[in-house]
């Protein structure tokens, strides 16, 4: 039990989750003003075309109006700039939380369901748990800090593992040898992307090296030091090509990838930068005099 403890709440600097929220509620503007903003139109369409997701039905959230989407929208913005602020932690995260997951839900409700906004959404949840916490908190160890981080991690890796989970149930082991990234290049060239669907063979390793991949992230979560590095710089330039190529970008889950660094460093690291620049500045100033 004590391990399954230290696994699921390691001992983490408040400074990692003064970061992480800094980075995530910043993140939820550009979600909601450029990524996710068919919920604005959605109160403006019949009632008819409204299919409720089950998460809606249970929560007893309403079907979108043209009044209701716009507070909704004001709501998020304003309780997601207090909580990066560090203003009423808990408050402002928990309506974040909410309100994100009614804007996202109702998004879905017309169409299909983008797998990349879970972990946005499992980070927002659990933020608000932890409390106060500064950016300057870096000798400051909690485990509420470390079970946050430690969820946004778990819901960050299951995207992964769940769409390797999702290919076999409905394609079985052949897709990885099936047409899938040649029909997305054809229908969506760009850059070298016709190129590389023009190449069979390369498009059936590339789908299986993917899929490899998918099912393996979850060792992501015992991984330190370099090798943690390497298989987050893979899945850096797995999402970066899949833009190049598709112009189809993962940014919710890429921002929740932040989650495996050590972001309390980054106080430190601004802090010598200041430093340096203080002793050229002085250094200058001698040379002149």
């Amino acid at each position: 039990m004590r391990s399954v403890r230290t696994f699921l709440a390691p001992s983490l600097p408040l400074a990692r989750v003064a970061w992480m929220r800094r980075f995530i509620y910043a993140f939820v503007w550009l979600d909601v003003l450029w990524i996710v903003t068919d919920p604005i139109p959605h109160g403006d369409v019949p009632a008819s075309l409204y299919r409720g997701l089950s998460v809606r039905s249970l929560l007893g959230m309403p079907a979108p109006s043209h009044t209701y989407v716009r507070v909704l929208l004001a709501l998020i913005l304003i309780s997601s700039l207090c909580a990066a602020l560090g203003r009423l932690p808990r408050l402002a995260g928990w309506v974040t939380a909410i309100g994100m997951l009614d804007w996202v839900s109702n998004a879905f409700a017309y169409s299909k369901v983008d797998h990349d906004h879970f972990a946005l959404i499992v980070a927002l949840f659990v933020l608000p748990t932890v409390g106060r916490a500064s950016i300057r908190d870096v000798e400051v160890r909690s485990e509420a800090a470390g079970w946050a981080i430690r969820m946004i991690q778990i819901g960050a890796v299951s995207v992964y593992a769940l769409s390797a989970w999702a290919k076999m149930r409905f394609g079985g082991w052949g897709w990885a040898n099936g047409a899938t990234l040649i029909w997305a290049l054809t229908r969506r060239p760009n850059g070298i992307g016709p190129w590389v669907g023009s190449h069979p063979s390369l498009t059936h390793a590339l789908q299986w090296i993917v899929l490899v991949a998918e099912f393996c992230a979850p060792i992501m979560l015992w991984l330190r030091g370099k090798a943690l590095y390497v298989a987050l710089s893979f899945w850096a330039g797995f999402h970066l090509s899949t833009y190049l190529m598709l112009k189809i970008h993962f940014l919710p889950l890429a921002v929740c990838l932040l989650a495996f660094l050590p972001l309390e460093r980054i106080g430190s690291v601004a802090d010598r930068l200041a430093l340096v620049r203080s002793r050229r500045a002085r250094v200058s100033t001698q040379v002149a005099e």
